[in-house]
């Protein structure tokens, strides 16, 4: 399995729409053949940053969803609502042995 996780600080004047591209891209990700979850968490510190979790089967899924062009488009519209370039960090989490 594969973990990816996401972090991104988002504009105080462009919260809601990132939080509805957020939604949308989270809804159609579960979708996708190896999604086991996918979902965004707004921080209760912080409601300016978001945080998303996904889990997928395994890395040819993981490549599959980057190849979506909605994927894609995704990450470029919340980029331009940005503070900062998000963060995404991947992790095997395949059990061994």
């Amino acid at each position: 399995m594969i973990i990816i996780t996401g972090t991104v600080k988002v504009r105080a004047d462009a919260i809601e729409r990132a939080l509805e591209l957020s939604l949308e891209h989270v809804r159609r990700s579960r979708t996708e053949p190896g999604c086991l979850s996918h979902a965004v968490h707004q921080d209760v510190e912080d409601p300016l940053t978001l945080f998303f979790f996904e889990q997928w089967e395994d890395d040819g899924a993981v490549t599959a969803h980057f190849a979506v062009p909605e994927s894609l488009a995704f990450v470029t519209m919340l980029s331009e609502l940005t503070t900062a370039p998000p963060v995404m960090t991947l992790y095997d989490a395949t059990p061994k042995g």
